[in-house]
């Protein structure tokens, strides 16, 4: 039987971290890959954001506050990738899973560039808005995509798969160039339109 959780409020933040309204989340543990794969073909409309890792299940529901920021890290990357003329396209939460790895996850956003017809992300983008949680990052590794950004606190980090495992970065192996700096810019800027006309503006003059 499945050991359920709950983390849902703001006594799970870690002291000074400004969560407002913190995401909602359920983790049950024990569960099997065969059950994982029956929550996921019986939650129809419900769609809450799914993490696995070795028997660990995670539900999380996004919160507003999650939401907005995941939506402005998206515009102002898509913006970028627009400046560079590169190829690509945003499959959003597109459920990745390996069976055999026994991972999966949803991300916040991910990236094809190039070839779209790639069986995997190049880059995925992770909003870290609530503390705890299984650990994410193992399992991109396990289903081997090449790059992740992790937004926490008002910055970026890095993560680029190698042999070993992730290695962080202070430059992006995509999309090389990009100016991290600029995300916490446009994240104090009042509202989307107004991250959609300055980072466009930006680029515009860059060289």
């Amino acid at each position: 039987m499945a050991v359920v959780s709950r983390r849902s409020t703001i006594d799970e933040v870690s002291p000074g971290e400004h969560v407002p309204t913190a995401d909602q989340r359920i983790v049950m543990r024990g569960v099997s890959w065969d059950a994982f794969e029956t929550f996921l073909t019986m939650r129809r409309d419900a769609r809450p954001r799914v993490t696995y890792l070795e028997g660990t299940l995670e539900l999380m529901s996004p919160s507003k506050d999650h939401e907005i920021i995941k939506k402005r890290f998206a515009e102002i990357v898509e913006a970028y990738l627009d400046h560079l003329d590169i190829v690509y396209e945003g499959v959003g939460a597109w459920l990745l899973k390996h069976a055999a790895a026994e991972a999966g996850l949803e991300p916040d956003e991910c990236y094809i560039l190039e070839d779209l017809a790639k069986p995997r992300p190049d880059l995925a983008l992770e909003v870290v808005w609530t503390s705890g949680g299984i650990d994410k990052l193992e399992i991109y590794r396990r289903l081997g995509i090449g790059e992740v950004w992790f937004w926490i606190d008002g910055t970026v980090s890095v993560h680029v798969l190698a042999d070993a495992g992730y290695e962080a970065r202070t430059a992006s192996a995509c999309l090389p160039g990009f100016d991290f700096a600029i995300v916490a810019e446009m994240m104090a800027l009042p509202s989307l339109s107004a991250v959609r006309k300055a980072i466009r503006e930006r680029l515009r003059h860059a060289r």
